[in-house]
């Protein structure tokens, strides 16, 4: 599974995360199919009003999470979840002048031939009628589609938790909202306005299909980011907006 992130040299690396970005574009994707529409506006707006998503990480254990890939990225996270693949563009049946390239992704399995899963977290409006939990039953997540990547589903029947991550989660404004201590590293992107956090800031984007514009014709407007992983400098409550974008609540 390749999750787009960034380029290093002919290395396409991936996001060592699914954001809640692609959760979002490939449910609404298999409703749309499943539905027999076209119109990805439309359900995207749905799916924006009804669900709400975290970010969901990979994992040996279907029930936690056991390494964070802000901690011993290199040496553990790194070692058991990302791989590469090599190839090249043709021209003529040779390989054309500096057309190798590497593209990093997700493995669904670990070095030691263990499976992967991807742990995370969906919160259905209540009266909510999209049929998402047969949607996730058949999705394709982020890139390289085209040559089957990203299938996944559900492994497990989903459980009833009023945590999130080991996080107190608390309703408000028809939204959740996690609550979290001091010290506690942020899994989201947090929206930058948000001043209590030691970390990385980034632009967060991504396509959006339209009739008008066609599958993945246009950019969204970028939201300013604090990144993954973050720490907090004093116990903070985040509400989970649209795509899983977090924003710091007032006390």
């Amino acid at each position: 599974m390749h999750i787009g992130w960034k380029k290093i040299g002919n290395l396409q690396q991936t996001r060592p995360y699914v954001s809640g970005r692609n959760i979002w574009g490939a449910l609404t994707s298999r409703l749309v199919r499943d539905q027999g529409d076209s119109n990805y506006e439309a359900i995207g707006t749905v799916v924006d009003e009804e669900l709400r998503f975290t970010y969901f990480y990979p994992s040996r254990s279907p029930e936690n999470i056991e390494i964070w890939p802000w901690r011993d990225f290199l040496d553990i996270y790194s070692w058991n979840f990302l791989k590469s693949y090599v190839s090249t563009a043709l021209n003529d049946k040779t390989a054309e002048d500096s057309a190798l390239h590497e593209t990093e992704f997700i493995s669904p399995r670990t070095r030691k031939g263990d499976p992967v899963y991807l742990i995370g977290y969906i919160f259905e409006k209540e009266g909510c009628t999209l049929r998402w939990r047969k949607a996730m039953e058949q999705l394709q997540i982020g890139g390289e589609r085209g040559y089957g990547w990203g299938r996944a589903q559900i492994n497990v029947e989903p459980k009833l938790s009023y945590k999130c991550f080991e996080h107190d989660i608390i309703e408000k404004n028809e939204s959740p909202v996690i609550k979290m201590n001091a010290n506690d590293c942020i899994f989201a992107h947090v929206l930058a306005t948000s001043k209590n956090i030691n970390g990385f800031i980034e632009p967060v984007v991504g396509r959006v299909t339209s009739e008008s514009s066609g599958f993945g014709g246009n950019m969204s407007e970028a939201d300013i980011c604090w990144a993954p992983g973050g720490c907090l400098k004093n116990d903070s409550f985040f509400k989970i907006q649209l795509k899983g974008i977090w924003e710091e609540c007032p006390d």
